[in-house]
């Protein structure tokens, strides 16, 4: 099932750069305000959205779909969702055995004469 919406996910994503690369920007015509063209075409109101930008947003949205899906099924399969859920530790801290430690020697050696 993850894997399925994973393909879906990576297609989604190509789709849209693609589909981005490929439109004409609205900043293509600047060159027509300065003499070139159609002036009044920058300016004006856009018409209804073409068949590259209807694909452009079902990807987005199918993109934007499969990641909030991702991310659940990613959040579901640790058994806590949130650090704060998770079990803390109860083990005491051993304590030192400060005999043995203390002995005086221990130190002494490691310094030459």
């Amino acid at each position: 099932m993850e894997g399925l919406i994973v393909i879906i996910h990576v297609l989604a994503s190509l789709g849209v750069i693609g589909l981005v690369l490929i439109q004409h920007g609205k900043g293509a015509d600047a060159g027509a305000a300065f003499g070139g063209g159609n002036t009044g075409s920058m300016f004006s109101v856009p018409g209804s959205a073409n068949f590259l930008s209807r694909a452009t947003s079902i990807c987005v949205t199918v993109f934007f779909c499969t990641s909030i899906t991702l991310a659940v099924i990613a959040s579901n399969k640790h058994g806590a969702s949130a650090v704060a859920d998770l079990p803390q530790e109860t083990e005491s801290i051993e304590t030192i055995d400060t005999n043995a430690e203390s002995d005086n020697s221990v130190g002494a050696s490691d310094i030459p004469d």
